[in-house]
């Protein structure tokens, strides 16, 4: 019996240290910055695929929202401390758009150097999401009239940047996903309030002009 009650509390005690991190990022995206956030599908656990859901061919694997859904996402304390307590590991996904930040992502070599072209132009900028295969520039929330009259103005944007705006999701760091873990490439300061974000006019004229600067022809991915 007392092998039994210790095996349990050490299984308390590990689940109990996967929470924290989890839930306190939720709660500091939710209620500190009220960034609306929701669990996502995990990796599958037994390894049959990248995962859990049931699509075979998964394109972003455990960084999705599944169940519940995209429009369950909140800010609501009580609710997200709920999910993340019976479900401690699970993916912090951004609902993106509405009063949340929106997000201009591309593959991650091209973003690499982009942002190293960018801080040489001085460029400012506000939290960059990186996973290993794509890295993510929060922008302000912008509707996709203007978004696409954005792009319309433009001679050439490379068709491997992709837009996360109204209705749309990103894996928020520390989550762990199919690909491997999401982290912050550029991360906000510790401790402060939402954090500041630019328009999507400026990051979208800079990124074009620094993959053009730089040769990189950022391939489809």
């Amino acid at each position: 019996m007392r092998e039994i009650l210790g095996r349990r509390r050490r299984l308390l005690s590990r689940r109990d240290n996967d929470r924290p991190e989890m839930l306190g990022a939720a709660l500091t995206f939710a209620t500190a910055w009220q960034w609306p956030v929701l669990p996502g599908v995990a990796p599958d656990s037994q390894g049959r695929a990248r995962c859990a859901c049931p699509d075979p061919e998964c394109t972003v694997p455990g960084a999705h929202p599944f169940d519940p859904g995209l429009l369950a996402a909140t800010t609501d304390e009580r609710m997200v401390r709920w999910w993340w307590t019976n479900r401690p590991t699970a993916p912090i996904i951004l609902a993106t758009g509405g009063m949340a930040p929106c997000a201009v992502s591309l593959p991650a070599l091209a973003a690499s150097r982009a942002l190293a072209a960018l801080d040489h132009m001085g460029m400012r900028l506000g939290p960059v999401i990186a996973s290993s295969t794509r890295w993510a520039l929060l922008v302000k929330p912008y509707s996709m009239e203007q978004l696409g009259e954005l792009l319309y103005a433009k001679d050439f944007v490379p068709g491997s940047l992709r837009f996360h705006g109204e209705g749309g999701y990103l894996a928020l760091p520390p989550s762990e996903t199919g690909q491997g873990p999401i982290c912050w490439e550029r991360a906000p300061l510790p401790g402060s309030a939402e954090p500041w974000v630019p328009d999507v006019e400026a990051v979208v004229d800079a990124v074009v002009e620094a993959l053009t600067r730089t040769g990189v022809s950022a391939p489809e991915l």
